[in-house]
């Protein structure tokens, strides 16, 4: 059975590929809307789950993964920043604050199906002005959730409690054990 990664990103390829398995990547394009009133852990694994359906049904035969990642600071969800000013501002907020990441997830083929979504809590350290700027002009929290990358340095995070992987975007133990369950 061949097994397919229904995203885009360049981390989550990465850090399937460390698990040593082959695949193929097809990205979802559904609609990544969600119910009013649902947990940030809810609406991670809900948008998952419908990016992995979506490119299941055209792949029955395949098992298909998806995943998505929130950032959640105390009520408030920080999807990706739509340009630069809204990376240096969720980097305001984030600054000397906890929050959790978290990332839902998808695994289906013909057999089985799993769901679940992990989290992560996040401690920032408190960013000068010179970090956020910098940071902003490095282009890197464009594509993130929350407008940042625990793996993109400029001392950003303080520490990580639970998956460090699943604050990147995909936990990396969780799927670890599903590729065993799932015979791969």
């Amino acid at each position: 059975m061949k097994l397919i990664l229904a995203s885009k990103s360049p981390r989550r390829r990465e850090i399937l590929r460390e698990l040593g398995v082959q695949f193929e990547i097809i990205p979802a394009a559904c609609d990544e809307s969600y119910q009013e009133g649902l947990s940030p852990d809810k609406i991670a694994q809900y948008i998952a789950t419908q990016k992995a359906k979506e490119v299941f049904e055209k792949y029955p035969d395949c098992a298909v993964i998806g995943a998505d990642t929130i950032v959640a600071l105390e009520d408030k969800i920080l999807q990706k920043p739509v340009d630069d000013g809204e990376v240096y501002s969720m980097l305001s907020m984030l600054s000397g604050k906890v929050h959790c990441v978290y990332t839902g997830y998808a695994f289906i083929s013909k057999e089985k199906q799993v769901f679940g979504a992990e989290c992560s809590k996040v401690y920032f350290n408190e960013l000068s002005e010179q970090v956020k700027s910098d940071y902003v002009k490095s282009g890197l929290g464009r594509d993130k959730a929350g407008g940042y990358g625990v793996q993109d340095g400029y001392g950003l995070v303080n520490k990580v409690e639970g998956s460090y992987y699943n604050v990147v975007g995909f936990p990396k133990e969780v799927f670890e054990k599903l590729l065993k369950q799932f015979g791969f």
